[in-house]
């Protein structure tokens, strides 16, 4: 079992979650010491021929105008055809088809599972970048072959002058405040919004760790649609002992003050915002991979009988709630024993011993049924 990180090089993971999570950009050097990329450059080349997997290829120069994005999937054909240099492949979501990459996260477990979005890979030929940008995300960029020079910028927002004339979100003014030359095992930590840009020297791998952050636009819009759908229809705008009014046609500095008291009052919903909040940040980024395996272990009665186990699909997403006591699994709900949704959640696993401890969880459309036959519940791969 891997563990966490105790230490981002020499600062304990406290100091950093104190000091820099968030606020300021942290070079680790030699984070992860004599580091081996799990993947090469042609094997993420590989992984983009394929329809289920989300790659995108941009390119400095491209035959369409400065700064071309392909997205795919690709042909040997169209790789062949690239120029020597000043390209970069992007591909999403390694961790969910290779268990080496997958092992990654469980490095970053400090933070919250729910808090992880995936493991996106790039490779860039030879003064490949994806050009001066930002996001709105944390980001840990492990170098993992090769060597790439990453100069970070100012912080910008949804304001900061773009280039035109691409779909890519870069920046038309960029001045370097630090520069850095990541070699394998290095790690650049980059908190939202600060700008930054990565550029090859030579052919190189990085290993994008990437963080969750939904918008306060988003949140808002699915929790009231959450809550509204939960709300008796009896809650209603109300406005006992008012005065007079002289202004029949204004909408008046007291009315609004008591909406903006009632819906803080309606929003007081703990357990829905909990339920809410559980099934969002568990929904599975490609549901579809998820349902590739939906129903491949079907007879696991027997298999857990005989000693196997049952693992989390890779895509899948987890967690628990203590209160209301709650399993969440790829954005749906489930009623389970505490004791069992903490095991599993840490685990990503299931072995006989759960069966027995918790049998109504077995029971013939029981939950771990359920989680079997939309695939979050998988058997091991071979290299797991």
């Amino acid at each position: 079992m891997v563990n966490p990180l105790t230490h981002l090089g020499e600062m304990p993971v406290a100091d950093f979650l104190r000091d820099y999570w968030q606020q300021k950009p942290l070079l680790i050097r030699n984070a992860f010491p004599d580091f081996v990329s799990p993947i090469s450059g042609e094997e993420l080349a590989g992984m983009a021929l394929e329809e289920a997997v989300e790659s995108r290829l941009v390119l400095e120069q491209g035959d369409e105008g400065p700064w071309q994005l392909r997205n795919g999937p690709f042909t040997e054909e169209e790789f062949l055809a690239l120029p020597r240099t000043h390209w970069t492949l992007l591909v999403q979501a390694v961790d969910q088809w290779l268990s080496e990459v997958a092992v990654l996260k469980k490095y970053f477990r400090f933070i919250p599972d729910w808090r992880l979005d995936d493991v996106m890979i790039s490779y860039a030929a030879d003064k490949g970048s994806v050009g001066p940008h930002f996001d709105y995300y944390d980001v840990f960029l492990l170098q993992a072959e090769g060597k790439r020079l990453w100069h970070q910028g100012q912080k910008a927002d949804e304001t900061t002058p773009r280039l035109e004339g691409t779909p890519l979100n870069i920046l038309s003014e960029f001045e370097a405040q630090n520069s850095w030359l990541l070699e394998p095992g290095d790690m650049l930590y980059l908190p939202p919004q600060f700008s930054h840009w990565g550029i090859a020297e030579g052919a190189c791998t990085t290993i994008s760790i990437g963080f969750r952050a939904p918008s306060a636009s988003t949140i808002l819009e699915d929790l009231a649609a959450e809550l509204a759908h939960g709300l008796p229809q009896h809650l209603r705008y109300s406005d006992p002992g008012i005065a007079p009014t002289s202004t029949p046609a204004e909408i008046d500095a007291e009315s609004v003050a008591r909406l903006q008291q009632q819906l803080g009052a309606w929003l007081q919903q703990p357990q829905n915002i909990a339920q809410w909040f559980g099934a969002v940040m568990t929904e599975a980024k490609y549901p579809d991979t998820v349902a590739l395996d939906a129903g491949e272990a079907e007879d696991w009665r027997e298999q857990l009988a005989q000693g196997a186990e049952l693992v989390l699909n890779p895509a899948s997403r987890c967690a628990f709630c203590r209160e209301p006591q709650t399993l969440f699994v790829d954005g749906e709900s489930f009623s389970a024993p505490l004791p069992f949704a903490e095991r599993f959640c840490e685990s990503h696993s299931i072995a006989s011993g759960d069966v027995e401890a918790f049998p109504e969880l077995a029971q013939t459309g029981g939950v771990i049924d359920q989680l079997v036959s939309q695939g979050t519940l998988i058997y091991p791969p071979e290299d797991y």
